[in-house]
């Protein structure tokens, strides 16, 4: 036997009541189980942000420390040579100019 899940109460208008329901006749799932589908996606999605924000505040860092970046120039035509098939190095990172 499961155990009970919590119950969580949510107020809708009518109107987004209305568009939940027809939404879900639609992907031919219950109001109910769109619901927790829609909060499941966004959660999703907000924790692969949180993730984002994580990676990029360490990469800043990294950058910050070393004083060192690849110039968007130099990468952009590095990745232009790898999509067209060629051999490309990746270009050195150089000192900021401050």
């Amino acid at each position: 036997m499961e155990a009970a899940l919590p119950t969580t109460t949510i107020r809708l208008t009518e109107d987004l009541k209305a568009r939940v329901a027809a939404a879900a006749k639609r992907s031919g799932t219950t109001a109910h189980a769109f619901i927790l589908d829609a909060i499941a996606e966004k959660t999703a999605q907000e924790d692969a942000r949180a993730d984002f924000d994580v990676v990029a505040e360490g990469r800043y860092a990294r950058l910050v420390a070393s004083g060192k970046a690849i110039a968007w120039e130099d990468m952009r035509a590095c990745l232009e040579h790898r999509l067209a098939g060629k051999p490309s190095r990746r270009p050195a990172a150089r000192k900021l100019a401050r």
